[in-house]
């Protein structure tokens, strides 16, 4: 069986998340369906990690086995075929046989928008407005600042049903930057890996320090206490796009 690396784009807002549901919802679902199609039995597609409900994704990583008599063009062109607008193949191409989407990963890039006011409403569906008041940025970059390195974020992770994906709780963060431009507020956030909600959660508490409902001071103590507690917001999910992810560490990085 050959094995195939795939790159996708979704629009979160379309799906119940990334991992396959019950009433076939997910966006898992609607891959294995097309490939059921193409391949004439049920093939099982094995994705990077999961997207929660309403997140969006850019890079988007799965991959499958499937013997395929065509190009790798004309596979990606037949993937895409039924797929709905909100789905996107982005590329298609061979891989070894020991290439593994969530297990050979490195590391991966999250990419956080709010916006500074009210949103139009053909921008709502993919940032958090903020309209209450002005935010402390200096404070937000010094509470930043206290998340890069290695820690235990069991404080900012949430632990689903099914929790074997979670793993090690202890992840190395190399990126956590904020940019403004005009009312867009951007949170870039690279690391090993992230628990589930681990990025959403960083972002609201950053949130939480900018309208000083909470001291830039207290990010230490809230990722030494190693337990969830109220202080620690988690930020909608329609604001949060999966970007990039990492199979050769970024340089400096592993």
């Amino acid at each position: 069986m050959q094995q195939w690396r795939v790159v996708c784009a979704y629009d979160g807002h379309d799906f119940c998340g990334w991992q396959s549901q019950p009433d076939g919802s997910g966006v898992q679902d609607r891959i294995e369906s097309r490939l059921a199609a193409i391949a004439k039995g049920p093939t099982r597609i094995h994705g990077s990690g999961r997207t929660d409900a309403g997140v969006h994704a850019l890079g988007q990583v799965f991959h499958f086995a499937l013997d395929w008599p065509h190009t790798p063009l004309q596979l990606q062109k037949a993937l895409q075929a039924t797929l709905p607008a909100s789905l996107l193949i982005r590329s298609l191409r061979p891989a070894a046989a020991s290439f593994h989407a969530r297990h050979s990963a490195c590391g991966k890039r999250y990419v956080y928008t709010c916006h500074l006011g009210h949103a139009l409403p053909q921008q709502a569906r993919y940032v958090w407005a903020l309209p209450e008041r002005p935010l402390a940025m200096a404070d937000m970059c010094d509470a930043a600042a206290n998340f890069l390195g290695q820690h235990d974020f069991t404080s900012f992770g949430s632990w689903p049903r099914d929790a074997g994906e979670q793993g090690n709780p202890v992840k190395s963060l190399w990126r956590l930057s904020l940019s403004q431009r005009g009312a867009q507020l951007r949170f870039t956030l690279e690391g090993s890996g992230f628990l589930y909600k681990m990025a959403r959660s960083i972002v609201g508490t950053l949130i939480a320090v900018g309208l000083r409902r909470l001291p830039a001071s207290d990010i230490v103590s809230l990722l030494q206490a190693r337990q969830r507690v109220p202080e620690i917001v988690t930020a909608p999910s329609h604001g949060l796009c999966l970007e990039h992810v990492f199979y050769r560490s970024p340089k400096g990085h592993g």
